[in-house]
C-alpha cells in the first residue's frame, strides 16, 4: 500500500468514526484537535488502525505524532516495514 491509498483511506475512516467532515482533515491539522481525541480516543484510533490495515500501534508510537502528515508516516512506516 502506498502512501497516497493510506492517506485516502485514513481520512474516510476518522471522518465516519468520529463524526467529522474529511475536508477538515488536512495534513498540518492537529491529530488530537481536529477528531477532539481524548486518551481514551487514541484506542479506538489503534483498533481502527489494527482492523483496517493489520497493523498495530502503541502508545509509544504516537510520541512526535502531532498532525495528519506525522500520523500517515507512522503508517506508511508500519504498514511497510
Amino acid at each position: 500500500m502506498n502512501i497516497e491509498e493510506i492517506i485516502e483511506k485514513s481520512k474516510v475512516l476518522l471522518a465516519e468514526e468520529f463524526e467529522i467532515e474529511a475536508s477538515e482533515i488536512t495534513d498540518d491539522a492537529s491529530l488530537k484537535d481536529t477528531l477532539g481525541l481524548d486518551s481514551l480516543d487514541f484506542v479506538d484510533v489503534v483498533v481502527l488502525v489494527e482492523k483496517h490495515f493489520g497493523v498495530t500501534l502503541k502508545g509509544p508510537d504516537f510520541v512526535g505524532v502531532l498532525t495528519f502528515k506525522d500520523f500517515y508516516e507512522l503508517l506508511n512506516r508500519k504498514i511497510n516495514e
